[in-house]
C-alpha cells in the first residue's frame, strides 16, 4: 500500500470561474464535490454530454494533478502555473496518478477509482498564458476519477492505494 497527502483543493461555482482554495470538501458518490460547477451541472463538459455528436467518454467526478507535475514545468518549461489555474480540484504530493488509472483509492474517507488521464488542454494553456505549458504536461496532466463512496476529505488529508 502506498500513501500520499492532498496539497490543495480548488472548486469553482460556475463554468468559466476563475478556481477557488478550499481547505476541506464534501465529495458524493456519482455526483462530484459539493459547491463544484459540475456538482450542478454548470461545468463545460455538462453541455459537451448534451452534444448529439460528441464521442461519449467516461464520466468523471474529480480531477487530479500531482504537485511533482507541477514542479516538473517549473523546472524544465520555466512555466509557472498559479494555483488553481490547471483547472484541476486536487493537487497530490507523493501520488503516482498515472498509476492510479483502474484502480480504488481512498483520499481521506472518500472512495474514488481512476477513470482516464486527463491530458492538458488549450483552455488550461489559455489561462496560465505560456505557450508550450500544454505540451510540458503531456501525460502528467494528471487523471479522471469517480467517487465510488460519498465522504469528505481536506488538505493534508491523506491519499492511500
Amino acid at each position: 500500500m502506498g500513501t500520499g497527502r492532498v496539497a490543495q483543493i480548488h472548486i469553482a461555482s460556475d463554468s468559466g470561474d476563475p478556481m477557488q482554495a478550499r481547505q476541506e470538501v464534501k465529495a458524493v458518490a456519482e455526483r462530484e464535490l459539493r459547491g463544484d460547477r459540475y456538482f450542478d451541472g454548470r461545468g463545460l463538459w455538462n453541455f459537451l454530454d448534451d452534444d448529439p455528436n460528441r464521442e461519449v467518454k467516461e464520466a468523471s467526478d474529480v480531477t487530479f494533478i500531482e504537485a511533482e507535475a507541477l514542479a516538473a514545468v517549473k523546472r524544465d518549461a520555466e512555466i509557472e502555473i498559479p494555483p488553481g489555474a490547471h483547472r484541476r480540484n486536487v493537487t497530490t504530493a507523493d501520488v503516482p496518478l498515472n498509476h492510479l488509472v483502474g484502480q480504488t483509492f481512498t483520499v481521506g474517507d472518500v472512495v474514488c477509482e481512476g477513470i482516464q488521464l486527463c491530458e492538458p488542454c488549450g483552455y488550461m494553456q489559455s489561462l496560465v498564458g505560456e505557450e508550450g505549458l500544454s505540451e510540458s504536461l503531456v501525460h502528467r496532466g494528471g487523471f479522471n476519477a469517480s467517487v465510488v463512496e460519498s465522504g469528505q476529505f481536506a488538505v493534508g488529508d491523506e491519499v492511500r492505494w
